[in-house]
């Protein structure tokens, strides 16, 4: 469960240090600063790689992925299961875990990139999507909610916010916009 919220770049970089710590414990002879020299090396790529994606959510979809929808309104996405090599085998798996038992019960259905179904039904509290996050505008959002970036602007206007950049989220809920600055835009 634990690596399957690991992103790709964290495996990858954990993997290489236990083969190179197993090659240092292979050779003895070898100097103990040059066994632990590429770990360290290593250990700072993978950090300055969390810094980098903590703080840049285009790169952060690229390197984490993004949740695909698999169910919208008790309907099966199939060309996103398909994109995703996603079976119904392993969908009704995961149905069942979340004790569902019909696939008309559900209004959506996500993907999560470490491969869990986020699952919310038809008579639930209704979930609600980030529009804003980061101060990038998520578009496939809007896109469901049936709103255009040009909607989105001109609320912005109205709570006199000029500049996406300056926000940290913001989201639809209970028929207004929701925004929430980012820390260093609230203070100069």
């Amino acid at each position: 469960r634990e690596v399957g919220e690991l992103s790709i770049l964290d495996i990858a970089v954990y993997v290489l240090i236990a083969e190179v710590a197993s090659l240092s414990i292979d050779n003895l002879d070898r100097s103990f600063v040059l066994s632990i020299v590429p770990i360290i090396v290593l250990y700072a790529i993978q950090y300055l790689n969390a810094v980098v994606i903590l703080k840049n959510k285009r790169l952060r979809d690229v390197v984490d992925g993004d949740p695909s929808i698999i169910i919208r309104n008790g309907l099966i996405v199939e060309d996103v299961m398909v994109k995703q090599r996603y079976n119904l085998d392993d969908l009704f798996q995961q149905l069942r875990e979340n004790q569902v038992s019909s696939i008309q019960s559900v209004a959506y259905a996500f993907l999560e990139p470490s491969g869990k179904l986020s699952i919310f039904l038809k008579d639930a509290e209704p979930f609600i999507l980030p529009l804003i996050v980061d101060g990038y505008v998520d578009k496939k959002h809007l896109k469901l909610l049936n709103r255009s970036e040009e909607w989105l602007e001109q609320e912005l206007r109205k709570q006199h916010i000029l500049n996406v950049k300056d926000i940290f989220y913001a989201c639809y809920e209970n028929d207004s916009l929701y925004v929430q600055l980012k820390s260093r835009a609230t203070k100069g």
